[in-house]
């Protein structure tokens, strides 16, 4: 079975954003890239975006969470624009909560965790880098979509 493992982008500050990441799920990056590693004669690197992410990966589960920096010659992302949201589907109630309430810690709540007409336990939310997680446990699939 196929996996789906999101990218984001981020203006900067990806590896802010992945160390609040790393801080709620646990676990250790399985790559950081910086873009002066991947400077050369025919790809130069602003001094300016020499620092930025060119490429880190979180493992969760059996997934990977990855991101980078837009260099600033791509211009900026829009960080409130309307961007696929990840969806976590955790194996407990109590997960739910830990992984909700950390997540969305400094963030906008869209749809508080609880009970859903639909019969899952859902949230909804926009973290503090502006980007938009669901938060949900399905005792019918237990976890698994």
């Amino acid at each position: 079975m196929a996996l789906i493992n999101p990218h984001i982008n981020f203006n900067g500050n990806a590896e802010e954003a992945f160390n609040f990441y790393k801080s709620v799920f646990g676990g250790e990056f399985a790559k950081i890239i910086r873009l002066r590693d991947i400077s050369s004669p025919e790809y130069p690197v602003a001094e300016d975006d020499a620092n930025k992410i060119m490429h880190i990966a979180l493992p969760i589960g059996k997934n990977i969470l990855m991101a980078n920096d837009v260099p600033e010659s791509m211009g900026p992302v829009n960080e409130n624009e309307n961007r696929s949201k990840i969806s976590i589907s955790a194996e407990s109630r109590e997960e739910a909560d830990k992984l909700f309430s950390g997540l969305s810690a400094g963030g906008n709540i869209e749809v508080p965790i609880g009970d859903s007409p639909w019969g899952a336990y859902f949230g909804m939310f926009r973290d503090k880098f502006g980007i938009e997680w669901m938060v949900d446990f399905d005792p019918k699939y237990n976890g698994k979509v």
